[in-house]
């Protein structure tokens, strides 16, 4: 897995620190343009959620935190969702992450991550922690929809996002 980079200019919104978010009903926001788009916006909603789950068969009972990345990828003139390669996404979810373990992240893909309905241009990656703040694995217990471990050293083109952290 690659570290995070320093290419977000230095007037930029600085990362999420996943170690001293709180939960809030309001996500910490970042608005940037898209490096692999023409007139494409990125707008990245990070926020965090409690959560506690019972013990089932085969799986104790758990309690930590949700990390949840929402991408919404729009045209920067009307807003409107428009399409971009998943390689830059992945890439600032991989640097949220990166405070905690990025390669214990998760992508669901254009989906709701609470409801599980398509939503166009719309990428969801989430990050699970337990209350010391360190990444495990996702309780079966809360999966809604599919989750897939986040790639790290693979042949993805690679987008380095600074962070000023």
């Amino acid at each position: 897995m690659s570290a995070p980079s320093d290419n977000i200019p230095h007037d930029h919104q600085a990362l999420p620190l996943l170690t001293t978010l709180v939960p809030s009903a309001h996500p910490h926001i970042i608005t940037t343009p898209a490096r692999t788009g023409t007139n494409v916006e990125l707008r990245i909603c990070t926020s965090l959620a409690m959560f506690e789950v019972a013990a089932e068969q085969w799986a104790p009972a758990v309690s930590g935190f949700v990390v949840t990345v929402l991408i919404h990828i729009v045209d920067a003139a009307t807003g409107l969702p428009r399409h971009l390669p998943t390689a830059e996404p992945n890439e600032w979810a991989r640097a949220i992450f990166a405070g905690i373990d990025a390669a214990q992240g998760y992508f669901l893909g254009a989906v709701d991550p609470d409801t599980s309905e398509h939503r166009d241009g719309q990428l969801a990656y989430r990050l699970y922690l337990d209350t010391d703040r360190q990444a495990i694995r996702v309780p079966h217990q809360i999966v809604g929809c599919p989750h897939y471990r986040m790639r790290t050293g693979d042949g993805d083109p690679e987008i380095r996002i600074v962070t000023t952290a």
